[in-house]
């Protein structure tokens, strides 16, 4: 798993929630560089390909700049693969998980979404 070594970097980690925040429009290298705190630009430069080697982020060139977008399916597809195994039958320990997927889209959750029974008495 590429993908969690690359994550596992705490400046890479940074870079990729820079990404996601900036969505499909992307970030500069250099407006990158500078919400690093100035980091030099082979130092992002160096994590910046090491995460398009994850499949993490992709780059495009626009003009002279290169913009550096997230790849939402796989980071998708690397939230979906954490969470298909960790409840092993214990909901409840992904519930943090679920409510923020719920917030971000709109759907309810369980906690809001009022449970109806059925009771049949004899």
């Amino acid at each position: 798993m590429g993908a969690f070594a690359a994550l596992s970097q705490e400046t890479r980690l940074r870079i990729v929630r820079m990404l996601v925040k900036a969505g499909a429009e992307g970030m500069g290298a250099g407006a990158i560089a500078t919400a690093l705190d100035g980091s030099a630009a082979s130092r992002v430069s160096f994590h910046l390909n090491h995460l398009e080697q994850a499949g993490l982020i992709v780059s495009r060139r626009k003009g002279r700049s290169i913009i550096y977008s997230a790849i939402f399916p796989a980071l998708s597809d690397l939230v979906a693969f954490l969470m298909r195994d960790c409840c092993e039958g214990h909901c409840e320990v992904c519930d943090r998980a679920i409510a923020l997927f719920a917030q971000c889209t709109g759907r309810p959750t369980a906690e809001t979404t009022p449970v109806r029974r059925n009771f049949v008495c004899t």
